[in-house]
């Protein structure tokens, strides 16, 4: 497999997974699927989450250390934000015309309805909840969640990437505000760091489609009831329809205004890495490839993704915002 592109490994690993799966379900073999294939899908998911936090403290940090100057920072995070803020709005927009367009729920019947009702009333009330109890906290309490009060426990999670970003970014001005002499050898240590960080990338990605199989295979044996199946289609196919508007007409277009670059060439360095999200359905697991994919294979200087990439990952969430 090692000739074939990343990508269409990956792929290849997608569709054996599910041909797989569809076998096993067929045949009865959930125990074997569960107990013997499952568990290498979720060492490769726990790889790529364990370096997320190490991959955003390092490049981070060089990242900000390396614009050299508080007004630069400013300037690049005003950007940044005002950019994920406007993907976000059309994102939600897509998902409200989308789902207005095609209104999957009519396909659904009562009966389907109630069942769906009784299966997930459970996580429906935690998020109402949830809802409810953020609702009545004080209009500033996300400022205050996301500067820390310990960062070691802030690290301990992958939950609390925001608090981790807060952090790093406030150590990346302190070392700014230094003195170069004083400076250089953090920046040394984490440069480093983060040049050990991305060669474990490479080394976990070896086995991405041996991971995606795995994740797939598990995910075709434990999917619901094909009637739960079969009434969610058009749901399905209405945020798959969605998010491929988003990335294959939205997303090119803004890297045809702004990069001035054929959007074939983004599409195709970015590939395993979207791969790799629609197989994990995780941000933090994917944030190591997106960031080695975009610096080696797409051009993008390295403090610029070392800076954006992380506060990506954790505050610029296009496809949930679509989809929700």
């Amino acid at each position: 497999m090692r000739k074939l592109a990343l990508h269409w490994q990956i792929i290849f690993g997608m569709v054996l997974g599910v041909a797989l799966g569809a076998v096993a379900s067929w045949a009865q073999w959930h125990s074997f699927i569960t107990d013997w294939i499952k568990p290498f899908g979720a060492i490769f998911l726990n790889l790529l989450k364990l370096i997320a936090v190490p991959l955003i403290i390092s490049s981070l940090i060089k990242g900000v250390a390396d614009l050299k100057d508080i007004s630069k920072l400013s300037t690049m995070g005003l950007r940044t934000l005002g950019i994920y803020i406007f993907t976000t709005a059309i994102a939600v927009s897509i998902g409200l015309v989308a789902v207005n367009i095609s209104q999957p729920g009519h396909f659904v019947s009562p009966e389907t309805r109630q069942q769906l009702n009784d299966t997930y009333a459970g996580d429906a009330t935690a998020k109402i909840s949830a809802a409810e109890e953020q609702k009545n906290k004080s209009p500033l309490q996300p400022l205050v969640d996301m500067v820390p009060d310990n960062v070691f426990g802030a690290a301990s999670t992958n939950s609390n990437m925001l608090q981790i970003i807060f952090f790093v970014i406030f150590f990346g001005v302190g070392l700014i505000l230094i003195p170069a002499e004083k400076s250089a050898p953090v920046i040394g240590f984490f440069d480093g760091m983060n040049e050990v960080v991305m060669k474990m990338v490479d080394l976990i990605m070896l086995a991405a489609p041996y991971g995606v199989f795995a994740l797939f295979a598990a995910l075709v044996v434990e999917s619901p009831s094909s009637d739960i199946f079969i009434a969610l289609l058009g749901y399905m196919g209405t945020v798959v329809a969605g998010l491929a508007f988003m990335i294959f007409i939205f997303y090119p277009t803004l890297v045809r205004i702004f990069t001035q670059k054929n959007p074939l060439f983004f599409l195709k360095g970015f590939a395993p890495a979207q791969l790799l999200a629609f197989s994990t359905s995780s941000s933090a697991a994917t944030l190591p490839v997106s960031m080695e994919r975009v610096e080696e294979h797409l051009g993008v200087h390295e403090d610029v993704a070392s800076f954006v990439m992380p506060i990506g990952a954790t505050v610029n969430m296009d496809g949930t915002a679509l989809y929700q």
